[in-house]
Protein backbone atom coordinates (compact mmCIF):
# COMPACT_ATOMS: atom_id res chain seq x y z
CA UNK A 1 0.00 0.00 0.00
CA UNK A 2 1.19 3.65 -1.17
CA UNK A 3 2.74 5.69 1.79
CA UNK A 4 2.17 9.41 0.79
CA UNK A 5 4.16 12.46 2.37
CA UNK A 6 4.18 16.00 3.17
CA UNK A 7 6.03 18.72 0.91
CA UNK A 8 8.01 20.79 3.06
CA UNK A 9 11.42 22.76 1.86
CA UNK A 10 10.93 21.34 -1.51
CA UNK A 11 10.97 17.67 -0.67
CA UNK A 12 8.45 14.90 0.18
CA UNK A 13 9.01 14.39 3.65
CA UNK A 14 7.37 11.48 5.61
CA UNK A 15 4.86 11.93 8.47
CA UNK A 16 6.14 11.84 11.69
CA UNK A 17 2.81 12.11 14.07
CA UNK A 18 2.00 8.36 13.63
CA UNK A 19 -1.28 9.30 12.55
CA UNK A 20 -2.50 8.29 8.93
CA UNK A 21 -5.73 8.92 7.03
CA UNK A 22 -7.26 6.17 4.50
CA UNK A 23 -7.36 7.09 0.84
CA UNK A 24 -10.08 4.74 -1.13
CA UNK A 25 -10.84 4.38 -4.41
CA UNK A 26 -14.30 5.58 -4.23
CA UNK A 27 -14.98 2.56 -7.72
CA UNK A 28 -13.88 0.03 -5.79
CA UNK A 29 -13.88 0.38 -1.92
CA UNK A 30 -10.86 -0.57 -1.42
CA UNK A 31 -7.88 1.28 0.56
CA UNK A 32 -5.35 1.98 -1.64
CA UNK A 33 -2.70 4.47 -0.04
CA UNK A 34 -2.44 6.13 3.49
CA UNK A 35 -2.16 9.66 4.28
CA UNK A 36 0.00 11.41 7.40
CA UNK A 37 -2.03 13.38 9.27
CA UNK A 38 0.39 16.00 10.80
CA UNK A 39 0.61 16.87 14.61
CA UNK A 40 0.69 20.58 15.75
CA UNK A 41 4.08 20.87 16.09
CA UNK A 42 4.96 19.72 12.17
CA UNK A 43 2.26 22.57 10.87
CA UNK A 44 4.12 24.91 13.32
CA UNK A 45 8.06 23.90 11.58
CA UNK A 46 6.46 24.21 8.24
CA UNK A 47 5.10 27.70 9.15
CA UNK A 48 8.22 28.74 10.70
CA UNK A 49 9.37 27.48 7.56
CA UNK A 50 7.69 29.59 5.54
CA UNK A 51 8.23 32.58 7.31
CA UNK A 52 11.86 32.11 6.62
CA UNK A 53 11.56 31.48 2.95
CA UNK A 54 9.04 34.77 2.16
CA UNK A 55 10.92 37.55 2.50
CA UNK A 56 13.24 36.46 -0.62
CA UNK A 57 10.02 35.85 -2.31
CA UNK A 58 8.84 38.62 -1.66
CA UNK A 59 11.49 41.12 -2.43
CA UNK A 60 11.25 38.96 -6.42
CA UNK A 61 9.57 41.21 -8.47
CA UNK A 62 5.92 40.72 -9.92
CA UNK A 63 7.48 39.58 -13.68
CA UNK A 64 9.77 36.90 -12.54
CA UNK A 65 7.05 35.66 -9.96
CA UNK A 66 4.84 35.69 -13.34
CA UNK A 67 7.63 33.55 -14.86
CA UNK A 68 7.35 31.22 -12.77
CA UNK A 69 3.87 30.78 -12.97
CA UNK A 70 3.81 30.77 -16.68
CA UNK A 71 6.30 28.02 -16.45
CA UNK A 72 3.86 25.81 -14.01
CA UNK A 73 1.26 26.42 -16.78
CA UNK A 74 3.33 24.67 -19.09
CA UNK A 75 4.22 22.06 -16.97
CA UNK A 76 0.58 21.34 -16.28
CA UNK A 77 -0.05 21.20 -19.30
CA UNK A 78 2.64 18.36 -20.13
CA UNK A 79 1.45 16.43 -17.03
CA UNK A 80 -2.59 17.46 -17.81
CA UNK A 81 -3.24 13.69 -18.08
CA UNK A 82 -0.90 12.16 -15.21
CA UNK A 83 -3.18 14.74 -12.95
CA UNK A 84 -5.96 13.67 -14.25
CA UNK A 85 -5.49 9.86 -14.00
CA UNK A 86 -4.58 10.29 -10.20
CA UNK A 87 -7.47 12.74 -9.61
CA UNK A 88 -9.74 10.07 -11.30
CA UNK A 89 -8.05 7.05 -9.16
CA UNK A 90 -8.65 8.96 -5.47
CA UNK A 91 -11.95 11.26 -6.37
CA UNK A 92 -13.59 8.71 -8.87
CA UNK A 93 -14.55 11.22 -11.02
CA UNK A 94 -14.46 10.53 -14.73
CA UNK A 95 -11.25 11.52 -16.99
CA UNK A 96 -12.83 13.96 -18.82
CA UNK A 97 -14.58 15.33 -15.56
CA UNK A 98 -10.99 15.22 -13.80
CA UNK A 99 -9.05 17.14 -16.74
CA UNK A 100 -12.09 19.50 -16.56
CA UNK A 101 -11.09 19.76 -12.92
CA UNK A 102 -7.54 20.43 -13.70
CA UNK A 103 -8.41 23.09 -16.72
CA UNK A 104 -10.23 25.22 -14.81
CA UNK A 105 -7.36 25.57 -11.80
CA UNK A 106 -4.78 26.26 -14.76
CA UNK A 107 -6.65 28.99 -16.15
CA UNK A 108 -6.38 30.66 -12.79
CA UNK A 109 -2.43 30.32 -13.25
CA UNK A 110 -2.83 31.53 -16.27
CA UNK A 111 -4.15 35.02 -15.09
CA UNK A 112 -1.61 34.97 -12.47
CA UNK A 113 1.34 35.46 -15.14
CA UNK A 114 0.14 39.12 -15.01
CA UNK A 115 1.12 39.34 -11.37
CA UNK A 116 2.52 42.95 -11.93
CA UNK A 117 -0.15 44.74 -13.71
CA UNK A 118 -2.40 43.27 -10.66
CA UNK A 119 -0.13 45.06 -8.00
CA UNK A 120 0.79 48.31 -9.44
CA UNK A 121 -0.62 50.90 -6.94
CA UNK A 122 -0.97 54.30 -7.56
CA UNK A 123 0.60 57.77 -7.21
CA UNK A 124 -0.60 61.20 -7.44
CA UNK A 125 1.87 63.98 -8.32
CA UNK A 126 1.81 67.29 -6.66
CA UNK A 127 -0.86 66.12 -3.91
CA UNK A 128 0.20 69.33 -1.73
CA UNK A 129 2.69 72.19 -2.62
CA UNK A 130 6.05 69.60 -2.63
CA UNK A 131 4.01 66.76 -1.84
CA UNK A 132 3.51 63.45 -4.11
CA UNK A 133 1.45 60.32 -2.74
CA UNK A 134 1.58 56.87 -3.90
CA UNK A 135 0.15 53.35 -3.19
CA UNK A 136 1.99 50.27 -2.68
CA UNK A 137 0.20 46.05 -2.64
CA UNK A 138 2.57 44.82 -0.30
CA UNK A 139 2.42 40.79 0.31
CA UNK A 140 1.14 39.33 4.05
CA UNK A 141 3.90 37.08 4.65
CA UNK A 142 2.74 33.59 5.15
CA UNK A 143 -0.88 33.10 3.95
CA UNK A 144 -2.85 29.39 3.97
CA UNK A 145 -5.27 27.91 2.17
CA UNK A 146 -7.57 24.52 3.84
CA UNK A 147 -9.17 23.23 0.32
CA UNK A 148 -11.63 20.70 -0.26
CA UNK A 149 -12.24 16.91 -1.90
CA UNK A 150 -14.06 17.89 -4.46
CA UNK A 151 -11.74 19.72 -6.93
CA UNK A 152 -8.42 18.66 -5.74
CA UNK A 153 -6.57 20.35 -8.17
CA UNK A 154 -8.69 23.57 -9.21
CA UNK A 155 -9.65 24.84 -5.35
CA UNK A 156 -5.70 24.52 -4.27
CA UNK A 157 -5.04 26.59 -7.75
CA UNK A 158 -7.30 28.87 -7.03
CA UNK A 159 -5.74 29.20 -3.33
CA UNK A 160 -2.21 29.01 -4.26
CA UNK A 161 -1.79 30.61 -7.20
CA UNK A 162 -2.56 34.42 -6.35
CA UNK A 163 -1.13 33.91 -2.76
CA UNK A 164 2.09 33.20 -4.78
CA UNK A 165 2.07 35.74 -7.19
CA UNK A 166 1.57 38.32 -4.70
CA UNK A 167 4.79 37.59 -2.89
CA UNK A 168 3.28 35.03 -0.18
CA UNK A 169 4.72 31.80 1.26
CA UNK A 170 1.68 29.37 1.11
CA UNK A 171 0.82 27.23 3.09
CA UNK A 172 -1.62 24.20 1.62
CA UNK A 173 -3.62 22.05 4.03
CA UNK A 174 -5.85 19.71 1.02
CA UNK A 175 -8.43 17.37 2.03
CA UNK A 176 -6.95 13.93 3.26
CA UNK A 177 -9.71 12.20 0.94
CA UNK A 178 -7.53 13.08 -2.20
CA UNK A 179 -4.10 14.36 -1.31
CA UNK A 180 -2.15 13.05 -4.49
CA UNK A 181 -2.59 16.11 -7.08
CA UNK A 182 -1.87 18.55 -4.28
CA UNK A 183 1.30 17.18 -3.95
CA UNK A 184 2.01 16.58 -7.24
CA UNK A 185 1.01 19.74 -8.20
CA UNK A 186 3.96 21.34 -5.20
CA UNK A 187 6.59 19.23 -7.43
CA UNK A 188 5.38 20.95 -10.36
CA UNK A 189 6.03 24.25 -8.87
CA UNK A 190 9.16 23.14 -7.71
CA UNK A 191 10.20 22.43 -11.29
CA UNK A 192 9.09 25.80 -12.48
CA UNK A 193 10.85 27.52 -10.34
CA UNK A 194 9.68 27.77 -7.17
CA UNK A 195 12.15 28.72 -3.88
CA UNK A 196 11.80 25.56 -1.62
CA UNK A 197 9.38 26.69 1.85
CA UNK A 198 7.54 29.17 -0.19
CA UNK A 199 4.81 26.22 -1.10
CA UNK A 200 4.27 23.60 2.21
CA UNK A 201 2.07 21.16 1.59
CA UNK A 202 0.78 20.23 4.80
CA UNK A 203 -1.72 17.07 5.04
CA UNK A 204 -3.95 16.31 8.25
CA UNK A 205 -7.54 17.42 10.33
CA UNK A 206 -8.75 19.14 12.41
CA UNK A 207 -5.62 19.19 14.50
CA UNK A 208 -3.51 20.46 11.26
CA UNK A 209 -6.75 23.12 10.38
CA UNK A 210 -6.62 24.17 13.93
CA UNK A 211 -2.88 25.07 14.18
CA UNK A 212 -2.81 26.70 11.02
CA UNK A 213 -5.97 28.79 12.62
CA UNK A 214 -3.56 29.35 15.56
CA UNK A 215 -0.42 30.45 14.76
CA UNK A 216 0.44 33.96 14.95
CA UNK A 217 2.54 33.81 11.54
CA UNK A 218 -0.17 32.76 9.30
CA UNK A 219 -1.69 36.16 8.32
CA UNK A 220 -4.81 35.17 6.33
CA UNK A 221 -6.92 31.40 5.69
CA UNK A 222 -8.93 30.57 2.88
CA UNK A 223 -11.16 27.99 2.95
CA UNK A 224 -13.95 25.94 0.99
CA UNK A 225 -16.15 23.57 2.03
CA UNK A 226 -19.30 22.64 4.20
CA UNK A 227 -21.26 25.25 5.64
CA UNK A 228 -20.53 24.56 9.56
CA UNK A 229 -16.77 24.22 8.84
CA UNK A 230 -16.59 27.72 6.83
CA UNK A 231 -18.65 29.61 9.98
CA UNK A 232 -16.06 27.61 12.72
CA UNK A 233 -12.95 28.85 10.12
CA UNK A 234 -14.20 31.99 9.75
CA UNK A 235 -15.07 32.68 13.18
CA UNK A 236 -11.79 30.98 14.89
CA UNK A 237 -9.56 32.27 12.01
CA UNK A 238 -11.10 36.37 12.39
CA UNK A 239 -11.15 36.02 16.25
CA UNK A 240 -6.86 35.23 15.78
CA UNK A 241 -6.91 38.78 13.91
CA UNK A 242 -6.68 36.96 10.75
CA UNK A 243 -7.78 37.80 7.28
CA UNK A 244 -10.33 35.12 6.70
CA UNK A 245 -12.16 34.15 3.57
CA UNK A 246 -14.32 30.90 3.71
CA UNK A 247 -17.11 29.13 1.32
CA UNK A 248 -19.41 26.90 2.39
CA UNK A 249 -22.40 25.07 1.10
CA UNK A 250 -25.24 25.87 -1.11
CA UNK A 251 -28.71 24.72 -2.57
CA UNK A 252 -28.89 26.47 -6.42
CA UNK A 253 -32.11 26.83 -7.93
CA UNK A 254 -32.89 26.98 -11.62
CA UNK A 255 -36.06 28.64 -12.67
CA UNK A 256 -37.57 27.67 -15.65
CA UNK A 257 -40.32 29.45 -17.13
CA UNK A 258 -43.00 28.97 -19.56
CA UNK A 259 -41.36 30.29 -22.62
CA UNK A 260 -38.30 28.54 -22.22
CA UNK A 261 -36.76 26.08 -24.94
CA UNK A 262 -37.71 23.06 -22.32
CA UNK A 263 -35.58 20.58 -24.14
CA UNK A 264 -32.42 22.74 -23.56
CA UNK A 265 -33.55 23.50 -20.14
CA UNK A 266 -33.69 19.49 -19.42
CA UNK A 267 -30.36 19.19 -21.14
CA UNK A 268 -28.74 21.56 -18.72
CA UNK A 269 -30.24 20.21 -15.86
CA UNK A 270 -28.85 16.62 -16.41
CA UNK A 271 -25.28 17.97 -16.47
CA UNK A 272 -25.63 20.33 -13.81
CA UNK A 273 -27.34 18.38 -11.61
CA UNK A 274 -25.93 15.04 -12.00
CA UNK A 275 -22.20 16.07 -13.25
CA UNK A 276 -19.58 14.81 -11.12
CA UNK A 277 -22.06 12.79 -9.63
CA UNK A 278 -23.44 16.29 -7.72
CA UNK A 279 -20.10 16.51 -6.03
CA UNK A 280 -19.76 20.24 -6.73
CA UNK A 281 -21.25 23.18 -4.47
CA UNK A 282 -22.42 24.84 -7.90
CA UNK A 283 -24.02 21.86 -9.05
CA UNK A 284 -28.01 22.64 -9.60
CA UNK A 285 -30.15 20.43 -6.75
CA UNK A 286 -33.45 22.41 -6.90
CA UNK A 287 -35.27 22.38 -10.39
CA UNK A 288 -38.64 25.33 -10.08
CA UNK A 289 -40.46 24.80 -13.11
CA UNK A 290 -43.16 27.74 -13.31
CA UNK A 291 -46.53 26.62 -13.94
CA UNK A 292 -48.48 22.86 -13.73
CA UNK A 293 -47.79 22.75 -17.51
CA UNK A 294 -44.29 23.94 -17.65
CA UNK A 295 -43.33 21.24 -14.34
CA UNK A 296 -45.20 18.12 -16.33
CA UNK A 297 -43.29 19.35 -19.50
CA UNK A 298 -40.39 19.44 -17.82
CA UNK A 299 -40.54 16.21 -15.55
CA UNK A 300 -41.50 14.26 -18.84
CA UNK A 301 -38.25 15.41 -20.90
CA UNK A 302 -35.74 14.31 -17.54
CA UNK A 303 -36.90 10.77 -16.81
CA UNK A 304 -36.08 9.46 -20.44
CA UNK A 305 -32.84 11.36 -20.06
CA UNK A 306 -31.73 10.31 -16.41
CA UNK A 307 -32.88 6.99 -17.18
CA UNK A 308 -30.16 6.68 -19.92
CA UNK A 309 -27.78 8.13 -17.75
CA UNK A 310 -24.44 5.87 -17.09
CA UNK A 311 -22.74 5.54 -14.02
CA UNK A 312 -19.27 3.57 -13.82
CA UNK A 313 -15.82 3.77 -12.99
CA UNK A 314 -13.30 6.30 -14.94
CA UNK A 315 -11.53 3.82 -15.87
CA UNK A 316 -14.19 2.93 -18.79
CA UNK A 317 -13.44 6.37 -20.53
CA UNK A 318 -16.11 8.35 -22.27
CA UNK A 319 -18.55 5.99 -21.96
CA UNK A 320 -19.53 7.40 -18.28
CA UNK A 321 -21.45 10.42 -17.31
CA UNK A 322 -20.33 9.97 -13.67
CA UNK A 323 -18.91 8.06 -11.39
CA UNK A 324 -18.92 7.16 -7.85
CA UNK A 325 -19.22 9.74 -5.00
CA UNK A 326 -15.94 9.91 -2.49
CA UNK A 327 -16.86 7.49 0.19
CA UNK A 328 -19.29 5.48 1.88
CA UNK A 329 -19.99 7.70 4.66
CA UNK A 330 -21.03 10.39 1.42
CA UNK A 331 -23.18 7.39 -0.14
CA UNK A 332 -25.18 6.69 3.32
CA UNK A 333 -25.75 9.82 3.80
CA UNK A 334 -26.83 10.42 0.60
CA UNK A 335 -29.00 7.67 0.32
CA UNK A 336 -30.75 8.89 4.41
CA UNK A 337 -31.65 11.72 3.35
CA UNK A 338 -33.45 10.52 0.25
CA UNK A 339 -35.50 8.18 2.51
CA UNK A 340 -36.44 11.14 4.19
CA UNK A 341 -37.77 12.72 1.04
CA UNK A 342 -40.02 9.83 0.80
CA UNK A 343 -40.88 9.89 4.21
CA UNK A 344 -42.04 13.94 4.43
CA UNK A 345 -44.15 13.01 0.71
CA UNK A 346 -42.00 14.10 -1.95
CA UNK A 347 -42.60 12.26 -4.99
CA UNK A 348 -39.61 9.86 -6.21
CA UNK A 349 -40.06 9.93 -9.58
CA UNK A 350 -36.49 7.45 -10.41
CA UNK A 351 -35.01 6.09 -7.78
CA UNK A 352 -31.23 4.95 -7.90
CA UNK A 353 -31.01 3.65 -4.51
CA UNK A 354 -31.03 0.11 -5.73
CA UNK A 355 -28.07 0.94 -8.25
CA UNK A 356 -25.52 -1.85 -8.40
CA UNK A 357 -22.19 -2.20 -10.69
CA UNK A 358 -21.43 -5.68 -12.30
CA UNK A 359 -17.98 -5.90 -10.46
CA UNK A 360 -17.72 -2.99 -8.41
CA UNK A 361 -20.18 -3.98 -5.90
CA UNK A 362 -18.11 -2.45 -3.11
CA UNK A 363 -17.83 0.52 -4.57
CA UNK A 364 -19.30 4.25 -3.92
CA UNK A 365 -21.71 4.56 -6.01
CA UNK A 366 -25.17 6.04 -6.01
CA UNK A 367 -27.87 5.76 -8.87
CA UNK A 368 -29.44 8.97 -10.16
CA UNK A 369 -32.15 10.63 -8.70
CA UNK A 370 -35.39 12.64 -9.33
CA UNK A 371 -37.95 13.96 -6.94
CA UNK A 372 -40.94 15.89 -7.87
CA UNK A 373 -43.27 18.04 -5.76
CA UNK A 374 -40.79 18.72 -3.27
CA UNK A 375 -41.68 21.46 -0.41
CA UNK A 376 -40.15 24.30 1.42
CA UNK A 377 -40.74 22.60 4.58
CA UNK A 378 -38.21 18.76 3.26
CA UNK A 379 -35.26 18.11 4.26
CA UNK A 380 -33.83 17.44 0.40
CA UNK A 381 -35.07 20.97 0.25
CA UNK A 382 -33.08 22.51 3.40
CA UNK A 383 -30.13 20.33 2.97
CA UNK A 384 -27.09 20.66 0.43
CA UNK A 385 -27.50 16.60 -0.48
CA UNK A 386 -23.94 16.64 -2.55
CA UNK A 387 -25.31 13.58 -4.41
CA UNK A 388 -26.99 12.94 -7.77
CA UNK A 389 -30.72 13.82 -6.84
CA UNK A 390 -32.50 16.76 -8.26
CA UNK A 391 -35.63 17.94 -6.66
CA UNK A 392 -38.61 19.48 -8.44
CA UNK A 393 -40.19 22.45 -6.41
CA UNK A 394 -43.08 23.38 -8.36
CA UNK A 395 -44.34 27.21 -8.83
CA UNK A 396 -47.28 29.04 -9.57
CA UNK A 397 -45.53 32.12 -10.68
CA UNK A 398 -41.99 34.00 -11.05
CA UNK A 399 -42.36 35.75 -8.19
CA UNK A 400 -43.04 32.92 -6.10
CA UNK A 401 -39.86 31.11 -8.06
CA UNK A 402 -37.81 34.09 -7.29
CA UNK A 403 -39.20 34.11 -3.74
CA UNK A 404 -37.85 30.29 -3.32
CA UNK A 405 -34.40 31.31 -4.08
CA UNK A 406 -33.99 34.40 -2.69
CA UNK A 407 -35.42 32.73 0.94
CA UNK A 408 -33.11 29.90 1.45
CA UNK A 409 -30.65 30.04 3.63
CA UNK A 410 -27.73 29.73 0.43
CA UNK A 411 -26.64 32.21 -1.76
CA UNK A 412 -24.22 30.54 -3.99
CA UNK A 413 -25.10 30.15 -7.14
CA UNK A 414 -28.75 30.08 -9.38
CA UNK A 415 -29.75 30.37 -13.36
CA UNK A 416 -33.15 31.07 -15.15
CA UNK A 417 -34.27 29.89 -18.11
CA UNK A 418 -36.49 31.96 -20.57
CA UNK A 419 -36.51 33.76 -23.78
CA UNK A 420 -37.77 37.08 -22.38
CA UNK A 421 -35.25 39.76 -21.71
CA UNK A 422 -36.73 41.35 -19.69
CA UNK A 423 -37.80 38.70 -17.02
CA UNK A 424 -33.57 37.64 -17.29
CA UNK A 425 -32.73 41.11 -16.42
CA UNK A 426 -35.29 41.45 -12.83
CA UNK A 427 -34.02 37.77 -12.02
CA UNK A 428 -30.67 38.62 -12.68
CA UNK A 429 -30.59 42.20 -10.60
CA UNK A 430 -33.33 40.94 -7.71
CA UNK A 431 -31.74 38.33 -6.70
CA UNK A 432 -29.92 38.34 -3.70
CA UNK A 433 -26.98 35.13 -4.71
CA UNK A 434 -23.78 35.74 -5.80
CA UNK A 435 -23.32 34.19 -9.38
CA UNK A 436 -26.02 34.63 -11.51
CA UNK A 437 -26.86 32.37 -14.50
CA UNK A 438 -29.44 33.56 -17.83
CA UNK A 439 -29.68 30.42 -19.82
CA UNK A 440 -26.32 28.62 -18.56
CA UNK A 441 -27.06 26.20 -15.64
CA UNK A 442 -23.72 26.64 -13.73
CA UNK A 443 -22.36 30.24 -14.01
CA UNK A 444 -18.94 29.70 -12.61
CA UNK A 445 -17.25 32.61 -13.78
CA UNK A 446 -13.94 33.00 -15.46
CA UNK A 447 -10.68 33.68 -13.84
CA UNK A 448 -10.45 37.14 -14.39
CA UNK A 449 -13.71 37.48 -12.77
CA UNK A 450 -14.27 36.48 -9.45
CA UNK A 451 -16.26 33.58 -7.58
CA UNK A 452 -17.86 33.86 -4.36
CA UNK A 453 -21.32 32.82 -3.00
CA UNK A 454 -23.74 35.52 -0.52
CA UNK A 455 -25.47 34.77 2.69
CA UNK A 456 -24.25 30.90 4.41
CA UNK A 457 -22.52 29.47 1.30
CA UNK A 458 -19.59 32.61 1.67
CA UNK A 459 -18.04 34.42 4.84
CA UNK A 460 -15.43 37.17 4.34
CA UNK A 461 -15.78 40.21 2.51
CA UNK A 462 -13.48 39.45 -1.28
CA UNK A 463 -14.01 36.69 -3.59
CA UNK A 464 -11.90 33.87 -4.98
CA UNK A 465 -9.72 34.59 -8.19
CA UNK A 466 -10.01 37.10 -10.23
CA UNK A 467 -9.05 40.84 -8.52
CA UNK A 468 -10.37 40.15 -5.69
CA UNK A 469 -7.87 37.57 -5.00
CA UNK A 470 -5.27 39.53 -4.88
CA UNK A 471 -6.51 42.26 -3.22
CA UNK A 472 -7.03 39.59 -0.74
CA UNK A 473 -3.86 38.16 -0.30
CA UNK A 474 -2.04 42.02 0.03
CA UNK A 475 -2.28 44.68 1.93
CA UNK A 476 -2.20 48.59 1.32
CA UNK A 477 0.68 50.93 2.54
CA UNK A 478 0.11 54.38 0.98
CA UNK A 479 3.10 57.36 1.21
CA UNK A 480 2.93 60.72 1.25
CA UNK A 481 6.23 62.25 0.38
CA UNK A 482 8.35 65.60 0.37
CA UNK A 483 12.21 66.16 -0.41
CA UNK A 484 13.74 69.05 0.60
CA UNK A 485 15.69 70.92 -2.06
CA UNK A 486 17.07 73.36 -0.63
CA UNK A 487 17.44 77.34 -1.10
CA UNK A 488 16.65 78.77 -4.19
CA UNK A 489 18.54 81.55 -5.39
CA UNK A 490 19.30 82.99 -8.48
CA UNK A 491 17.46 80.64 -10.13
CA UNK A 492 19.33 77.66 -9.53
CA UNK A 493 18.99 74.87 -6.28
CA UNK A 494 21.89 74.47 -3.74
CA UNK A 495 22.08 70.90 -2.16
CA UNK A 496 24.05 70.82 1.16
CA UNK A 497 26.94 68.89 0.73
CA UNK A 498 26.70 65.17 1.42
CA UNK A 499 29.37 63.60 4.26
Amino acid sequence: MQELTHFLNGAPVKGGSGRFGDVFNPATGEVQARVPLASRDEVDRAIADAAAAQPAWGATNPQRRGRVMMAFVQLLNRDMDKLAEALSREHGKTFPDAKGDVQRGLEVIEYCIGAAQMLKGEYTDNAGPGIDMYSMRQPLGVVAGITPFNFPAMIPMWKMGPALASGNAFILKPSERDPSVPLMLAELLKEAGLPDGVLQVVNGDKEAVDAILENETVQAVGFVGSTPIASYIYAKGCANGKRVQCFGGAKNHMIVMPDADLDQAADALIGAGYGAAGERCMAISVAVPVGEKTADALIERLVPRIEKLKVGPYTAGDDVDYGPVVTAAAKANIHRLVQSGIDQGAELVVDGRDFKLQGYENGFFVGPHLFDRVTKDMDIYKTEIFGPVLSTVRARSYEEALGLAMDHEYGNGTAIFTRDGDTARDFANRVNIGMVGINVPIPVPLAYHTFGGWKKSGFGDLNQHGPDAFRFYTRTKTVTSRWPSGLKEGGEFHFKAMD
